[in-house]
């Protein structure tokens, strides 16, 4: 009874989210549209879930038609994670999987609204500067801080560039972290409906591939290479796999950290805090370039004794 109760409270939670796309609140609410559907693939069976969802779409297609689609499109990676849920697959694996589907969706809406609904992607990003930058140009900046920044059309214009280029890293990021926020919100409300669900390794274990320190030597050697070439693609790889990499390397650094917490004993506030200088101070993922190119846990483990 008890679980009836709290999937029937997913599902009008699921109908709420969907209805807060078209408001301000989308910004929050669209990296929480997945965690209902994967919450309620898990917990119920596959006819009961249709039984839940089903009457939820029907609601948001009287609505607005468009309501439908975007239920569509967050269904999918939900369905996906969930059904990994169900399986107790890795946690890793759940992440690698529900971020992918994400990433093959976004490529394919992208490509659906450039053949069919005649989306031009630079006109778009060339509005969304423009509103951006519109503010400081009205306050009459440009002689002053914001002009030494946004003083001519040309800044504009590479600021555009810029980021087309980063369409791709955004993709990556916006899926990496729906992803993420879908499994840390799943897990413990699985949990709590008596549902075990596998978690991550403790930020401690966390190792990436070794293989990462090459990918950034050959991205800065081209990155060399490219800067007075007019090869767009090229620019375009060095653009995204650079903050890819370099976050890669900030997330090893918080690893390193916390199993060195864990090796003196320290309080495990003391590896949460150092996320801080970790983001705040790019120049400190050199921390977890270090962690994968020499034994330093090994280090730190004789040390000890």
């Amino acid at each position: 009874m008890k679980l009836r109760w709290t999937t029937a409270v997913w599902s009008v939670i699921y109908l709420l989210l969907l209805l807060s796309l078209l408001t301000p609140f989308s910004i929050v609410t669209a990296f929480l549209l997945v965690l209902p559907v994967a919450i309620l693939f898990t917990a119920l069976n596959t006819k009961s879930f249709f039984m839940h969802v089903v009457p939820v779409w029907l609601i948001a297609l009287l609505i607005d038609p468009i309501y439908l689609l975007f239920a569509i499109y967050f269904a999918v990676p939900g369905i996906i994670m969930g059904y990994l849920y169900r399986k107790r697959k890795s946690a890793m694996q759940v992440l690698k999987y529900g971020m992918a589907v994400m990433l093959v969706e976004m490529l394919l809406l992208l490509m659906i609204s450039t053949a069919f609904f005649q989306l031009n992607l630079s006109d778009y990003v060339d509005e969304i500067v423009k509103m951006t930058t519109a503010p400081l140009s009205e306050m009459g900046v440009e002689g002053g801080i914001g002009g030494q920044f946004l003083g001519t059309e040309l800044d504009t214009q590479l600021i555009k560039d810029q980021t087309m280029r980063l369409v791709p890293f955004a993709m990556i990021i916006s899926s990496f972290l729906m992803t993420v926020v879908t499994h840390a919100l799943a897990r413990p409300t699985l949990h709590s409906m008596g549902l075990s669900v596998p978690r991550l390794k403790p930020a401690r274990e966390w190792m990436l591939p070794r293989s990462l320190i090459w990918y950034y030597l050959l991205i800065f050697f081209i990155n060399i290479a490219t800067i007075d070439s007019d090869n767009t693609f090229m620019k375009m790889i060095v653009a995204n796999a650079t903050p890819l990499l370099q976050i890669c390397f900030m997330i090893q650094a918080l690893g390193f950290f916390y199993y060195l917490a864990h090796e003196r004993k320290w309080h495990p506030i003391v590896p949460l805090l150092t996320a801080i200088p970790i983001v705040l101070f790019p120049p400190a993922m050199i921390i977890g370039i270090l962690d994968l190119a020499f034994p330093l846990r090994q280090a730190f483990s004789k040390n000890k004794r």
